[in-house]
């Protein structure tokens, strides 16, 4: 089977999300961390609501959730990517990979940074 691009605009992004979805599904029920992470961003969101966070709170805290799941994506597809290209153990693909894993770090530092500054006024 051929693939063919739909180059028609309304079509073509109906398309792209439909993608987008199915790649996001795929990646909820399969990657372990990506879950822990959504469970985590349900566990803030349900404190966002008990605590009654501002509506600035709120974007953030969202940006923040938003920033770590994205991250973790690209992670993945870094690994996955690596893995198919090289099964085996190999130093420059485990360099690779662990560069992808910083920046989530840095991601989840950030979220971690941006939820000490929402609720620790809340708990003090």
């Amino acid at each position: 089977m051929k693939f063919e691009k739909d180059e028609r605009f309304l079509s073509g992004r109906m398309k792209s999300m439909k993608y987008a979805v199915i790649g996001a599904y795929k990646l909820v029920n399969t990657e372990h961390s990506v879950i822990s992470q959504i469970s985590v961003g349900v566990i803030i969101t349900i404190a966002g609501f008990y605590f009654e966070i501002t509506k600035t709170e709120w974007l953030f805290q969202t940006l923040a959730i938003g920033l770590v799941l994205s991250v973790e994506g690209l992670n993945t597809a870094v690994e996955k990517i690596a893995d198919f290209i090289h099964p085996e153990y190999h130093e420059r693909i485990g360099f690779i990979k662990d560069i992808a894993a910083g920046a989530v770090f840095f991601a989840a530092m950030t979220a971690i940074i941006i939820a000490a500054i929402i609720y620790i006024p809340y708990l003090s």
